[in-house]
């Protein structure tokens, strides 16, 4: 058995989240429950969730003794918590660490319905990592997004196993990434791996210590430049997002040709010829075709491949927290002038609008006239 909130819930993506996470609302979470039953390891927790009852998170709804059920929210909670013993089963809140389902209709293959581990938060809207968006075909328009709780410990297990978002990152479709990094993320990459990015300790440091919330041991490189000052390139810091230190034993080995790859691979003037060694990035301004999906030449595919989907994923959180907070710090938006076409091309959408508008026309008195179709009067291109 399944439980599932009465209505959907729209979201916004969290690039702060880890790819396995999703974000619930604690109204939402006081609302589905899961029905624990008690043991001598959990009795004192149970007690203290029975105290809390329904409007304190995290609390409970419901106790069930035997055939006896008492609802909380009227009931003597002191009571039914003095009263808790070995077998009884307490209704309570969903809480962090507890394994979810999350969809988004329709789901029209595997992948459109997966495991999360859930992140309690308040505000009301369902949040998740945006490289997870593109197996949910889910976007930022106002999607619904639909939550079910497995009710079984046998359940939660098959959920967390079979159907993790970690153990799905490759589509059965042709065995490539489908979850992967896409919109900032690839910004944040590519701006921070320009040829001219260089930083100093204080701001290597600071961007660093985004990877993992400064709660990960961090090996600091040795300068690219040491005189007349000691300066790190961005580069250097998409190297420790792969490999943060020694205990990491992500040594990928990667090459790839970007979008905007010329020629003479690691010379190329543009700078696409994106390389790892041993982990380390050695020539390459990142982009789709690296750190992207609907690949077997990138970086996230090898990880998966060589050292498995938990490196992979932990990797593409790091890059989350990691693009999202340099973007925020060096600033990057489009204006009007970005999208607004140009003279010439209003000009040539303004030619092709009145030819096709005096080809509907001439269509028109020809069939009022009665004169016989004719292939002249109906190009088949357009300049």
């Amino acid at each position: 058995m399944i439980r599932r909130p009465p209505r959907s819930t729209l979201f916004p993506y969290d690039p702060n989240l880890a790819v396995h996470q999703v974000g619930v609302p604690v109204l939402v979470a006081k609302v589905m429950t899961y029905p624990e039953v008690v043991n001598r390891y959990n009795i004192d927790r149970m007690r203290k969730l029975v105290l809390n009852g329904p409007e304190k998170h995290p609390g409970a709804n419901i106790v069930r003794s035997g055939f006896h059920v008492s609802a909380l929210q009227y009931a003597d909670r002191e009571r039914c918590a003095l009263n808790l013993r070995i077998g009884d089963v307490v209704e309570r809140h969903m809480c962090d660490g507890d394994v979810v389902l999350f969809n988004r209709q329709p789901s029209l293959h595997k992948m459109s319905i997966m495991s999360h581990t859930v992140k309690v938060f308040p505000w009301r809207t369902f949040r998740f990592n945006e490289c997870a968006c593109t197996p949910y075909n889910a976007d930022f328009d106002g999607d619904e997004m639909n939550l079910h709780f497995p009710q079984t410990e046998e359940a939660k297990a098959e959920a967390a196993e079979l159907m993790c978002i970690t153990n799905n990152l490759v589509t059965p479709r042709n065995g490539e990434p489908l979850v992967a990094a896409t919109q900032d993320f690839l910004t944040g990459a590519y701006l921070l791996t320009q040829k001219d990015v260089f930083l100093t300790r204080a701001q290597f440091c600071r961007l660093v210590s985004y990877l993992s919330d400064a709660a990960e041991h961090i090996d600091m490189p040795p300068p690219a430049i040491w005189k007349p000052r000691k300066l790190w390139t961005g580069k250097q810091v998409i190297s420790i997002l792969v490999r943060p230190n020694s205990t990491v034993d992500a040594r990928v080995n990667v090459e790839s040709e970007e979008r905007f790859y010329t020629s003479e691979q690691h010379f190329c003037a543009m700078d696409g010829y994106v390389a790892f060694r041993q982990g380390e990035l050695i020539s390459g301004n990142l982009g789709k075709k690296t750190l992207g999906g609907d690949s077997k030449s990138g970086l996230f595919y090898v990880l998966i491949r060589d050292y498995g989907p938990q490196e992979a994923t932990r990797c593409m959180s790091r890059l989350a927290k990691l693009a999202a907070r340099y973007l925020g710090c060096k600033g990057f938006s489009i204006g009007i002038d970005d999208v607004t076409p140009s003279p010439s091309m209003i000009a040539m959408k303004e030619k092709i609008l009145q030819e096709g508008q005096k080809l509907a026309e001439d269509q028109i008195e020809a069939y009022k006239t009665g004169e016989t179709w004719s292939e002249s009067l109906f190009p088949c291109s357009f300049p």
